[in-house]
């Protein structure tokens, strides 16, 4: 296998998703690689991925390999780490079965995680789901009992200047399928208008959508300065002790934002926003709701997720995978139908019109002249 392009890194996936283009090679350190990850690095349509981490580590069977293994882009595991020191941002780099070639140099060996090598790291992980889901289980149960103020009334809701009163409130997060569930109910966003809540990334989502966040929540560490800039209100979810390194980023554009202070994940708290604000309707795009998820996302619990969904649940009507219930499909005989129907009622007044009336007497009296009647 030949690969030549330039090298982009970081240690953060989603720091890097947004500098590369078509035809680049992604180097990350990610562990684990999960879908929404892999998706994003998929559309990019790079050349290949090096991961100076484990891709699957066999603790759980996490699917971004799957995404990528799909888009035919080849992965490579190199164990030196140095590879982040020893190649420059931009620099051409060669792949040569499984030597990485820079300036002419092997700098390193690789190993290509083919479909059968997925497969195999894959069915590991699916023997220890059960030993993961009962850790899982533990961690969220612990904490839940910690964080149990959240849900309780301990922690107080700030007051939110748009106003939600009465409203439906669509809460978008970057998880999976979230463009496909947009898509399945943009129908929904334009008879409805409901307000419209990016958690942090998925402020970007509704504004690739063609949509403008209304607010945005979150601790500001994968959204955009243009997205910053458009929401009509921001929300800076803080560490319970007050800090909120999000809100740095914020002021350094010259804008406000209140802070949340509150332990558990960002949309967690973008469902007690809306709750607590009186949203009528609380409808959830691309958030995580179940172990892979959240492992996935490098949390080996959702206490806060169990205890705010408990709290919100009356009004939470969760879109995610809506996008598959149901396809539409083309039948020629709808169509065949429509058009009959339409040409009844036409028929009907075109006969009963004095004009059809009298062209067809002087057709009837053409006929008789031409057979001599």
């Amino acid at each position: 296998m030949y690969i030549k392009g330039k090298l982009k890194k970081d240690r953060k996936t989603k720091n890097l998703t947004n500098r590369l283009k078509p035809g680049d090679i992604a180097l990350i350190a990610h562990k684990d690689l999960d879908e929404v990850a892999a998706l994003s690095l998929a559309e990019r349509k790079i050349s290949c991925v090096i991961n100076i981490e484990e891709t699957i580590s066999g603790r759980y069977p996490n699917q971004g390999p799957a995404i990528l293994l799909e888009a035919n882009i080849p992965m490579f595991e190199i164990k030196n780490p140095n590879l982040f020191q020893l190649v420059k941002e931009g620099e051409i780099i060669e792949i040569i079965d499984n030597s990485i070639i820079y300036k002419g140099k092997n700098i390193g060996d690789c190993e290509l995680l083919d479909e059968n090598k997925v497969n195999q790291l894959l069915e590991i992980g699916y023997q220890n789901i059960e030993k993961e889901l009962e850790d899982f289980i533990e961690n969220t149960l612990e904490y839940a009992k910690k964080e149990k103020g959240l849900v309780t009334g301990k922690i107080p809701i700030p007051k939110t200047k748009t106003n939600l009163k009465d409203k439906h409130a669509l809460v978008v997060v970057r998880g999976k399928d979230y463009k496909a569930d947009l898509e399945a109910i943009s129908s929904y966003i334009s008879e409805v208008h409901p307000i419209l809540i990016g958690v942090d990334g998925g402020g970007d989502a509704l504004l690739d959508f063609g949509y403008t966040p209304h607010m945005v929540v979150g601790d500001m560490d994968s959204i955009s300065d243009k997205c910053l800039k458009e929401a009509g209100e921001i929300i800076v979810h803080a560490y319970p002790d007050g800090r909120a390194p999000g809100l740095e980023r914020v002021k350094s554009l010259g804008l406000e934002a209140t802070i949340f202070p509150a332990p558990g994940t960002s949309e967690d708290i973008a469902f007690l926003l809306a709750y607590g604000n009186g949203a009528d309707l609380i409808v959830a795009v691309g958030t995580h709701t179940n172990m892979i998820d959240f492992l996935e996302k490098g949390r080996s619990g959702m206490s806060s997720t169990f205890l705010v969904r408990l709290k919100v649940g009356s009004k939470l009507v969760d879109a995610k995978g809506v996008n598959k219930l149901y396809h539409s499909s083309f039948k020629l005989k709808y169509v065949i139908g429509i058009a009959i129907a339409a040409l009844i009622p036409i028929g009907v007044i075109t006969i009963r019109h004095p004009l059809f009336r009298e062209l067809m007497h002087l057709f009837k009296i053409r006929i008789r002249m031409i057979l001599g009647i």
